[in-house]
C-alpha cells in the first residue's frame, strides 16, 4: 500500500465536494443546510440519509452508516483506500506520487495484470463463440433453462468449443506464452499432448470480482460428460473462498438482504426473475472468507439452498459460519421444489416473494431439523429432545434475547413457557454457566441506562461544538478533552479540541480520514451528527446544552473518582477542583447566539 501524507489526503478530500460526489450516486434535495436522499446502504421509503457540505460528512439516521467522501466510496463501491484515494484524485486532476516497487513486486504486479487480461481475453472469446454455430449446442441449452438473451448478455454467458485445444491456439494467436497461461489455470501444458483447454464442449460463466474483471470460470458439461460442472482452479487473482458468483451485481442491490444460493443457474434465474441480490458461492462450502465478503454488503442473508438432505446440511454449515460475522440468517423454504430455479418457473417470482417474507428463523428451523431425528411419541425420546433444546438456547447469552427464543419454542412445541425456562436455567448452573441469583427487586438496567445516557450526553457535546465553535469559548475551564470518558470519544475530543487551539476551527472531515478501521469512521460520523429531539426553541436549546454539560463534567469526576489512585494527591486535588467548577456551572448561563 503506497504511503499518503496527512496534507495530501487532506488536499484530495478537500477538493471533493461531498456533495457533488455522493449525488453522483443518490438523488439529493437540500433542505435547510443540509441534503437529504434515500439511503443506499439501506432499504427505505423516507429519507434518512443526510449529506452535510458544512461537514463535509454524510450520516444514515436509520442504519448510522456515515464517514466522509473516502468513507463513501469505501463502502458504496468496496474499493480500499488506496482506491479511492486514486478515484477521487483522478477526479479532481491531482497526481499520486508513484509507489516505488521492488523488482520482484513489479513482476508480480504485471503478472496478476497479464492474468486478468487473458481471463478477460477468454471471457470475450467463449461469448463470441455462444453466438456463432458453433455454440449452438449450449445456446440451445440456455434457452432451455429459458433464460433470454439480455440475461446471457448481462452475465457474459459464452461456450467453450469442442475441440480440447481451441482457446490455447486462440490465446497463443494473442501473444500469450505457454508460462503465463499455465499460470491462468485455463490451459494445461505437458510434454506429449502440448497445450490443451481445461475447459471444452462446455456452456461458461465467467466469474467476475466485485470490480467487474473476470477472475475465473465455471463450465456445464454439454452432454454426459464428467465432472457436470467444473471450476476455474485457484490461481494468482481467483481465491474461492473469497469470492461470490454475482456479487459484482447483487451489491448495488436497493434490497435489505441478500440470497444465499448454491449454484449459477440458481443466481441467474433468480436475477430474471428480479431478485438483484442472489449470490452463490463457487463450487465449494460457505467459508468465513465467503461470510466476512458478505458482511461489507449486508446484515442479513436469506439461504436459498436446495431443499435435499445436502441441501439442509450445507444450510446447517452456513448458519454458524454467518453469525460468527454477525449476520442475521433465515431460511426459504422451496419444497416441493428442489431449488429457486425449479421453484419459480413452476410458481412464478410472486410465490417466490411470499417465500422471502415467510422465510423461517435460523434458530428455529436447527431446532426443527433436531426434531427430525427424536420420536416424540417416545416419552424418553421427547425428554431427550427438550434438553437437546434447551442446550441449544443457551446460545443466547442476552437473558431478554434467550427469553424471545425460549417463548417462540415453548409456543412451537407446545411447553409451557416457565417450564422450558426452569430447564434452560437449570442446565446453565449445572454446566458454570450462570450463577444462580436472586432477581433484584428495582434497578436491574439501571448502569446500562446510565451508560448509554453518558455516551449519548459525550456525543451531543462534540455535534454541538463542530456545529457551533463559538461554545469552545463559553466552556473553556469548565470542559475540556479529558472529560470524555470513552475511549473513542476520548481520542475525537482530543482531535477537536487540538484543531480548535491550532486552526481556530474544526474539520470533522479530516478527522475522519485518520481513522484506517471503516467501522471506527462510521463511529466517528455517529459523534458528529448526535441529535436531541423534542427540542424546540432558543430556550429549551440553551437548557439542553446547560444539561448536557453539566452531565458530562459530573460523570469525568466520577469516572475519575473511581479509577484514582489513593496515592495520586495531584488527582485528588484536581477533582475537588472540578467540583467547585461544577458548582459554578451549574449556576452559570450559557447562551447560543
Amino acid at each position: 500500500m503506497p504511503y499518503y501524507s496527512d496534507e495530501l489526503i487532506e488536499e484530495v478530500r478537500s477538493r471533493n465536494d461531498i456533495v457533488d460526489v455522493i449525488g453522483g450516486y443518490v438523488h439529493l434535495q437540500k433542505k435547510g443546510s443540509t441534503y437529504f436522499g434515500l439511503c443506499p446502504f439501506h432499504n427505505e421509503k423516507t429519507g434518512s440519509f443526510s449529506v452535510s457540505p458544512n461537514k463535509q460528512m454524510y450520516y444514515c439516521f436509520g442504519c448510522g452508516a456515515g464517514g466522509n467522501v473516502f468513507t463513501f466510496l469505501m463502502q458504496y463501491e468496496n474499493f480500499t483506500f488506496t482506491e479511492a484515494m486514486q478515484e477521487l484524485a483522478d477526479r479532481v486532476g491531482v497526481e499520486l506520487p508513484k509507489q516505488e516497487m521492488t523488482a520482484a513486486q513489479k513482476r508480480e504486479a504485471d503478472k496478476r495484470t497479464r492474468l486478468l487480461e487473458i481471463n478477460k481475453e477468454a471471457a470475450k472469446y467463449f461469448y463470441t463463440l455462444l453466438r456463432s454455430e458453433r455454440g449452438k449446442r449450449a445456446h440451445d441449452y440456455f434457452k432451455k433453462r429459458e433464460l433470454s438473451d439480455e440475461t446471457m448478455q448481462k452475465f457474459g454467458l459464452g461456450y467453450s468449443d469442442q475441440y480440447s485445444d481451441d482457446l490455447y491456439r486462440y490465446l497463443r494467436s494473442r501473444g500469450y506464452d505457454d508460462e503465463i497461461l499455465k499460470e491462468s489455470g485455463l490451459v494445461t501444458i505437458d510434454e506429449v499432448r502440448g497445450g490443451h483447454d481445461k475447459f471444452w464442449n462446455r456452456a461458461m460463466f465467467p466469474i467476475m470480482d466485485v470490480h467487474n474483471r473476470v477472475i475465473g470460470f465455471g463450465g456445464r458439461v454439454m452432454g454426459d460428460g464428467e465432472p457436470k460442472y467444473l471450476n476455474s482452479p485457484e490461481t494468482k487473482i481467483f481465491d474461492k473462498s473469497r469470492n461470490l458468483y454475482g456479487l459484482n451485481i447483487a451489491r448495488t442491490t436497493r434490497k435489505n438482504q441478500l440470497l444465499l444460493c448454491e449454484g449459477y443457474m440458481d443466481v441467474i434465474a433468480l436475477h430474471q426473475a428480479g431478485f438483484d441480490n442472489a449470490v452463490a458461492s463457487l463450487g465449494t462450502a460457505l467459508t468465513s472468507g465467503h461470510a466476512s465478503l458478505l458482511k461489507r454488503y449486508t446484515k442479513e442473508v436469506y439461504l436459498t439452498y436446495d431443499s435435499d438432505g445436502a441441501g439442509v446440511k450445507a444450510a446447517l454449515r452456513a448458519i454458524p459460519i454467518l453469525k460468527e460475522v454477525g449476520i442475521t440468517t433465515k431460511i426459504i423454504n422451496m419444497r416441493p421444489y428442489k431449488d429457486p430455479d425449479e421453484f419459480i418457473k413452476a410458481l412464478g417470482a410472486g410465490a417466490y416473494q411470499e417465500r422471502i417474507d415467510n422465510a423461517e428463523n435460523s434458530f428455529m428451523f436447527q431446532i426443527r431439523i433436531m426434531q427430525e431425528s427424536y420420536d416424540m411419541k417416545d416419552p424418553e425420546s421427547k425428554t431427550a429432545f427438550y434438553n437437546e433444546m434447551a442446550k441449544k438456547l443457551l446460545d443466547f447469552p442476552e437473558e431478554l434475547e434467550r427469553n424471545n427464543y425460549i417463548q417462540a419454542v415453548a409456543e412451537t412445541y407446545n411447553i409451557g413457557f416457565e417450564e422450558l425456562r426452569r430447564l434452560v436455567n437449570s442446565l446453565a448452573v449445572k454446566g458454570g454457566i450462570v450463577k444462580e441469583r436472586t432477581p433484584l427487586k428495582s434497578g436491574i438496567n439501571e448502569k446500562n441506562k446510565k451508560e448509554d445516557g453518558m455516551k449519548q450526553s459525550q456525543k451531543l457535546l462534540l455535534t454541538w461544538l463542530i456545529e457551533d465553535t463559538g461554545l469552545f469559548k463559553k466552556i473553556n475551564g469548565y470542559i475540556s478533552e479529558n472529560d470524555f470518558t470513552e475511549d473513542l470519544y476520548h481520542r475525537v475530543a482530543v482531535m477537536v479540541f487540538t484543531q480548535f487551539k491550532t486552526d481556530g476551527a474544526v474539520n470533522p472531515a479530516k478527522i475522519v480520514s485518520m481513522f484506517p478501521d471503516e467501522e471506527e469512521q462510521r463511529q466517528v460520523a455517529g459523534l458528529f451528527n448526535a441529535t436531541i429531539h423534542k427540542v424546540e426553541g432558543k430556550n429549551d436549546k440553551e437548557t439542553a446544552l446547560k444539561e448536557t454539560i453539566i452531565r458530562v463534567k459530573e460523570n469525568s469526576i466520577n469516572y475519575r473518582s473511581a479509577h484514582l489512585s489513593p496515592t495520586d494527591m495531584e488527582g485528588m486535588m484536581k477533582i475537588i477542583d472540578d467540583k467547585r467548577s461544577l458548582e459554578e456551572l451549574e449556576k452559570l448561563h450559557i447562551s447560543i447566539d
